[in-house]
């Protein structure tokens, strides 16, 4: 049977969003353990060989089963917030109940034959405080060479995301919101189903917090849920946009589209299917960084990440590239 979470009135009134760098940092780490999920993210990883090939994270690739297994939840656990930094979440990590990470840590080794009985194995679970101030450095190391220098790219897709689904909720509901997360994901008679899990006996139900939603960069082609207890029950699910992040060349404009607007700034329009700097921008389509301001000034979002502004397009520009501008459209 699938996972079902049957949502009641408080929980209703309560679903929430939350971008989370440590929740992203482990799911870059599922990602990689798991080569015919690359996917999109081919180009990425070319980027990282050479770093990846420095890091040494065996011990936390003991808690990051090969085969679709458990990872422990405490590893990347929802934030109670929906901004968390990178440092919040860590020291959170850090201050994990030995005796929880005990329980999540023998069920994710039990994914694997043997390995609770491994030398490595019977270390982790001898010490489980240690284990985590381990497992903790070592997710600190690889947020600081795989995610931190292009988080404020992954990161405004995540807010793109988010602001895209509130639209949806504004016009059509909950129904309109939870309805379009995902293919594998069902939302009739107040029970939200997700098809591609089986029922886990002891998955989080609902239980009056709500249900936190967090889109994902690398969780594609699935969507994530079956937090144990006590962490609020959450569904994780692909972000939109997150297939052209680290695309090298940006997507050719539509015809009829740069006979409106004129080629370069039909294309630097049809090239923001992830927020992006000018300097970025300017890179990618290869214009000096004024020629992108200028076309820029046509844009009327854009948002302040760090030291960095980033661009993204209105509902109208994605009507536009899309060929879907009805006569409403503004």
């Amino acid at each position: 049977m699938p996972l079902a979470l049957r949502l009641g009135t408080d929980d209703l009134t309560r679903c929430r969003f939350a971008v989370s760098p440590l929740c992203q940092t482990h799911e870059a780490l599922r990602m990689l353990r798991r080569p015919t999920r690359h996917g999109y993210h081919r180009g990425w990883l070319r980027r990282m060989r050479r770093t990846l090939a420095g890091l040494d994270l065996a011990p936390l690739w003991l808690f990051v089963p090969p085969a679709g297994g458990y990872t422990p939840d405490f590893l990347g656990a929802p934030p109670p917030e929906p901004y968390p930094s990178f440092g919040d979440e860590l020291a959170r990590m850090r201050a994990t109940d030995p005796a929880l990470a005990h329980a999540e840590m023998a069920r994710s080794l039990a994914c694997v034959p043997g390995l609770a009985e491994s030398p490595q194995g019977r270390a982790a679970l001898d010490d489980p405080a240690a284990t985590v101030q381990r497992l903790a450095d070592l997710t600190e190391r690889a947020w600081h060479a795989l995610l931190a220098p292009d988080w404020a790219r992954h990161r405004a897709v995540l807010e793109a995301d988010i602001a895209h689904r509130s639209r949806r909720a504004a016009d059509g509901g909950l129904d309109a919101l939870l309805t379009g997360l995902h293919p594998a994901v069902d939302w009739t008679d107040h029970t939200l189903t997700l098809s591609r899990y089986d029922e886990l006996a002891d998955a989080q139900r609902p239980d009056g917090r709500g249900v936190l939603l967090m889109p994902s960069v690398f969780v594609w082609p699935d969507v994530v849920s079956g937090f144990a207890r006590p962490w609020q029950p959450t569904v994780i699910y692909p972000a939109r946009g997150m297939g052209r992040l680290h695309d090298a060349l940006p997507p050719r404009p539509p015809r009829a589209l740069a006979r409106l607007l004129g080629h370069q700034r039909a294309a630097v329009l049809a090239g923001l299917t992830a927020p992006c700097s000018t300097t970025e921008l300017a890179r990618r389509h290869e214009l000096a960084p004024s020629t992108v301001s200028a076309h820029l000034s046509t844009l009327r979002e854009s948002r302040r990440q760090g030291h960095y502004v980033l661009y993204a397009r209105t509902p109208l520009g994605d009507a536009l590239v899309e060929g879907d501008v009805g006569p409403g459209a503004r």
